[in-house]
């Protein structure tokens, strides 16, 4: 269980851990699958595949003459995705390839759907990298994506504790605040989930629709499911490590970019990883438990013919 890539030098490294194998029920994809139309679809383009995770979800839905092809930047990971594909029995309909979403090495219109799983929130330009998508999109094709707005973990978590309004408050203020520093240092935006339709919009695409993942965080003694083993695996390494969502130097950069007060910026982070603390305390001794609700949305639309 955990993260066997943690510590690694590639992008996303730290977020490639087990729960990312659970982070949607098969028949919520089953379901949205329905209005996609893929009993047509030939070829998919999967980009920033990273290890494959989402290509793997979607190979429950894809029909059996479907044919994926995913990319990413990091050679390690095209290395991993396609041993990944070859132990799920896919590897003669999934291949993997090294590119830049930026500039995808593909001609116009050459797959019928094209998709990424938590691309757009780590890239500099987002509508850039849609615009590139919908380019390598056939006519009458479909763009679909799936990106979370990361804004609710520190809310529902001191809520679950017990905390007292002004330290929730606190928690999840100093969350949002480093979150717009990242984004305004042109290293992504975790809270572009909900800039989806204005971005689907803006990229000329039809028939616009989104839906909310139906997966939540949960948490209940005595995490005995897969999911919440792998979540108290990361609470315990979050801890070891004395990292937040990122670790302290990081944060501290983000947090000066969105304005903070440098001279408040120990007691913020302070309080967060005293917040990690008390979690990972609450799960040890099986006190925690928590709903843990989550943003995380499915949007897609078409091409114009």
């Amino acid at each position: 269980m955990g993260n066997a890539l943690k510590g690694r030098p590639e992008h996303s490294a730290e977020f490639f851990g087990d729960t990312r194998d659970h982070w949607w029920h098969d028949d919520f994809i089953q379901m949205v699958a329905k209005r996609w139309r893929l009993e047509d679809a030939r070829s998919i383009l999967d980009v920033g595949c990273g290890i494959g995770h989402w290509s793997r979800v979607l190979a429950r839905v894809l029909p059996k003459h479907a044919r994926l092809t995913g990319v990413d930047r990091e050679p390690r990971w095209v290395e991993e995705a396609t041993r990944r594909a070859a132990a799920a029995g896919l590897s003669e309909r999934f291949s993997y390839r090294e590119g830049v979403a930026e500039l995808l090495p593909f001609q116009n219109g050459a797959f019928d759907m094209v998709t990424c799983q938590t691309l757009l929130i780590h890239v500099r330009d987002s509508a850039a990298v849609l615009a590139e998508m919908v380019r390598v999109t056939r006519p009458g094709g479909l763009v679909l994506v799936a990106e979370p707005t990361n804004a609710a973990s520190p809310l529902v978590e001191s809520i679950a504790l017990g905390d007292p309004p002004e330290i929730t408050a606190a928690l999840t203020g100093f969350f949002i605040a480093c979150q717009r520093g990242k984004a305004s240092l042109g290293e992504g935006d975790n809270l572009l989930g909900e800039s989806l339709p204005n971005l689907l919009r803006k990229a000329s695409l039809g028939g616009i629709e989104i839906r909310q993942n139906d997966r939540v965080w949960s948490m209940v003694p005595p995490y005995s499911s897969p999911f919440e083993q792998a979540q108290v695996d990361e609470t315990n390494d979050a801890v070891e490590r004395n990292l937040g969502l990122w670790d302290e130097a990081t944060t501290k950069r983000y947090w000066l970019a969105s304005g903070g007060d440098e001279t408040q910026f120990g007691e913020r982070w302070n309080a967060a990883m005293a917040h990690r603390h008390r979690v990972a305390e609450a799960i040890r001794v099986g006190t925690y438990a928590c709903a843990g609700g989550s943003l995380s949305y499915l949007a897609w639309a078409w091409r114009d013919r």
